[in-house]
């Protein structure tokens, strides 16, 4: 997959956790229209970290969408990427409209953002253009001879799982075979979301077992993504850090809990509980 950004936790610019006490709402809204593009940078991310809902910041961040100021020598537009990463975050489906559009930018990292960002957004009406970016992989319901490494292939295919994309199936399918084991993990996401069955979350059980650290990490966030009940020893044991371990953990168990018509606490989420505490 590609080098996408983290999973489990809402960097800075700079890399690090910001603590937002050097800015106020009123001057983070402002500096989205400062001259100092820096200010504006930091400005969509600080908007996004801290889910800043006020409509000028809604409308400041659609508008840095379409910014052509902030480029880099490659061509690309991190201000419309930090945009984009924030309107998800802020969960105003004003923005939907405004991210399909990203799906066609030229910067692969503002689609990337902008996909992730539908995800959140949940809204269904982007499913035919996260579609129409799938099937630049595929030939018909293969994927062609040359991989394709052009597109966000695992923010495209997490989004339409999310989505409960069920129509493009066949599409998400020919994923699970690609070169990249992210986006194959992704796919394998996808399908379980889109199907119940259980071959593709253990699929990503066995993906826990991998040598490299930073798939484990990918793949613990899968499964608490979707919430797959029998990882749940797995995902306790796997070589990773105890923090990424209890935050797959925790999806499963507001899967439980989201999924349990009583009030009463279920045996897989009691079990999941008790994982967390062994962690502690």
């Amino acid at each position: 997959m590609n080098s996408s950004p983290q999973k489990f936790e809402d960097l800075s610019p700079t890399g690090n956790s910001g603590d937002g006490e050097s800015l106020t709402v009123e001057q983070a809204i402002a500096n989205l229209e400062s001259a100092d593009l820096g200010l504006r940078f930091y400005a969509a991310w600080w908007l996004g970290r801290f889910r800043i809902c006020e409509a000028a910041a809604v409308t400041g961040l659609i508008k840095a969408l379409e910014d052509e100021a902030d480029r880099t020598p490659e061509g690309g537009y991190p201000l419309r990427r930090n945009a984009a990463r924030a309107l998800g975050k802020l969960g105003d489906r004003q923005a939907v409209s405004p991210l399909i559009a990203c799906l066609n930018c030229s910067d692969f990292y503002v689609r990337e953002a902008a996909a992730q960002s539908l995800e959140m957004l949940g809204d269904s009406v982007c499913i035919p253009a996260l579609i129409e970016l799938l099937q630049v992989g595929l030939q018909g319901e293969q994927l062609i001879s040359q991989p394709d490494l052009s597109q966000p292939y695992e923010a495209i295919l997490e989004a339409l799982g999310a989505l409960r994309a069920t129509e493009c199936i066949p599409l998400v399918k020919p994923f699970l075979e690609h070169p990249i084991e992210l986006v194959q993990y992704a796919a394998a996401r996808a399908m379980y979301q889109l199907t119940q069955e259980p071959v593709y979350g253990e699929r990503l059980i066995k993906a826990l077992a991998g040598e490299k650290l930073q798939l484990r990490r990918a793949v613990l966030a899968d499964l608490g993504a979707i919430g797959y009940l029998p990882a749940a020893d797995a995902i306790a044991e796997t070589l990773a850090e105890n923090s990424l371990k209890l935050i797959s953990l925790k999806g499963l168990l507001e899967h439980q809990v989201n999924h349990t018509a009583t009030n009463t606490l279920s045996d897989g989420a009691i079990k999941v509980i008790n994982l967390m505490d062994s962690l502690l």
